[in-house]
C-alpha cells in the first residue's frame, strides 16, 4: 500500500512538471509490469499525450520558422522593389546615375569608421539607397539640364522630397526606422536644413551620417551646372561649414576616411 502511495505521489509530481512545461522521462518508469494500476494506466495516458505535445510544438517550431523566413523574404522583395524603383529614377538623369548606390556605400563606410554597430550599420545602408525615393514624385523638370539657378517650383519640390520619401514608405512597417533617417537627411545642425528645421540632436546620427555622403557624392560627381570637385575640394567645403550644415563628427570622421584612401592611392 505505502508503495503504491509513493508511485502515485511521483505521479502526481510529474503530472505537475508536465504541466508546467517540464517535459522529462520519468513518466515511462511508471508504464512497466511493476506499477500497479491505476497508476500505471494514468502513466502511460500521460507520456503518449506528452510525446503528441512534443510533436505539435515542433510543428509550431517549424511553422514559426517558415512563417519568419516568409516575413524576412516579403521584406527583402520589398525593399529591392524600392531600390529597383530608385534606379528608374536615376535613369531620368544620367547625371545622377548610380547615385543612390554610391552614397549608401560612402554612408556605411563612414557608419564603420564612427564604430556604429551592425545593426544601425545595415540601418544606415538601407535608408541610403532609399534616401531620394521622395524625387519619385517630382516634375521632369528636376532631371532636365539645367543651370545652378533653380525655379521657383523646382526649388519647392527639392524641399519637399523628404517628407514625400516618408510619407511612401510609412505604410512599410521594416523600414520605420530608416524612414526616419530618409525625413532627416537634408535636416541641418543649424536648424536651417528641411523640411522640418530639425536642430543638432534632433536628427538621428544616421541622417547626419548620409547627409554627407550625400553632399560628398553630389560635389564631386559631374553636373550640368558644375564640373565634379576634386575629393579634397568637396572635403574642405564640408569643413567649411561644419556645425552649421553639416555634423562636425561625422565630417571629422569622413575626412580621417578620405586621408587614408588617398594615402592608399599613392
Amino acid at each position: 500500500m505505502s508503495a503504491e502511495k509513493t508511485e502515485l505521489d511521483s505521479l502526481l509530481e510529474i503530472i505537475g512538471n508536465i504541466a508546467a512545461g517540464r517535459y522529462s522521462n520519468d513518466i515511462m518508469e511508471l508504464t512497466s509490469d511493476s506499477t500497479p494500476e491505476p497508476v500505471r494506466t494514468i502513466a502511460e495516458a500521460m507520456g503518449l499525450m506528452m510525446v503528441k505535445v512534443e510533436a505539435r510544438e515542433y510543428q509550431l517550431e517549424l511553422l514559426v520558422a517558415e512563417l519568419r523566413e516568409l516575413n524576412e523574404q516579403i521584406k527583402r522583395n520589398s525593399t529591392q522593389t524600392i531600390a529597383a524603383m530608385i534606379q528608374a529614377l536615376e535613369a531620368r538623369d544620367a547625371y545622377t546615375r548610380g547615385h543612390s548606390e554610391r552614397v549608401a556605400a560612402l554612408s556605411v563606410e563612414l557608419a564603420r569608421e564612427m564604430g556604429l554597430d551592425e545593426e544601425a550599420i545595415e540601418l544606415v545602408h538601407k535608408a541610403a539607397i532609399l534616401h531620394d525615393i521622395g524625387k519619385i514624385g517630382c516634375s521632369d523638370e528636376l532631371f532636365e539640364p539645367h543651370d545652378a539657378k533653380s525655379s521657383r517650383e523646382m526649388v519647392k519640390e527639392i524641399l519637399e522630397h523628404p517628407g514625400m520619401g516618408a510619407e511612401i514608405l510609412r505604410h512599410l512597417d521594416f523600414l520605420a526606422e530608416a524612414t526616419k533617417l530618409i525625413h532627416a537627411h537634408h535636416e541641418r545642425p543649424d536648424g536651417k536644413g528641411y523640411p522640418r528645421r530639425l536642430t543638432g540632436d534632433e536628427i538621428p546620427m544616421g541622417a547626419r551620417i548620409i547627409a554627407v555622403a550625400d553632399a560628398f557624392d553630389a560635389m564631386t560627381t559631374d553636373r550640368p551646372y558644375q564640373k565634379g570637385r576634386t575629393w579634397q575640394a568637396a572635403l574642405d567645403i564640408l569643413k567649411s561649414m561644419v556645425g552649421t550644415k553639416w555634423d562636425a563628427d561625422c565630417v571629422a570622421a569622413f575626412e580621417r576616411l578620405q586621408v587614408r584612401r588617398a594615402g592608399g592611392e599613392n
